[in-house]
C-alpha cells in the first residue's frame, strides 16, 4: 500500500511541475537532498518589476507562491491541489488583463 501512496505523491509533484511551466514559471534549483525544487516567474511583475518564486515542497506535498506586493513586503499562497494552483493562475491572469 505504501508504494502505492508513493506513486501517487510523485505523480502529484509531477503535474505540480506541469501547472508550473504552463503558469510560466521556470526551475531555479533543487535543494535539501532534492526536497524542495524552486520556481521562477520567467517575466517580472510590472508594479514591483520582481519575479514571482515558487516552492514546490515533496515531504508536505504542497506549493507556495511567493510575491511582492510592495518594497519588502512578501506574500505568498500555499496549494496542496493541482487544479487550484492551475484556478489561481487563471485568476490572476485574469486581474492582470482587466487592469
Amino acid at each position: 500500500a505504501n508504494k502505492t501512496a508513493k506513486e501517487g505523491t510523485m505523480v502529484k509533484l509531477q503535474a505540480f511541475q506541469i501547472a508550473a511551466r504552463e503558469g510560466g514559471f521556470v526551475k531555479v534549483s533543487e535543494v535539501g537532498e532534492g526536497n524542495v525544487l524552486w520556481f521562477r516567474k520567467r517575466t517580472a511583475d510590472r508594479t514591483t518589476q520582481t519575479h514571482q518564486r515558487m516552492c514546490i515542497d515533496r515531504l508536505t506535498n504542497s506549493v507556495t507562491v511567493y510575491w511582492m506586493t510592495a518594497p519588502a513586503k512578501v506574500n505568498s499562497k500555499t496549494f496542496r491541489a493541482v487544479a487550484a494552483l492551475q484556478e489561481w493562475f487563471k485568476l490572476s491572469q485574469e486581474a492582470i488583463v482587466q487592469r
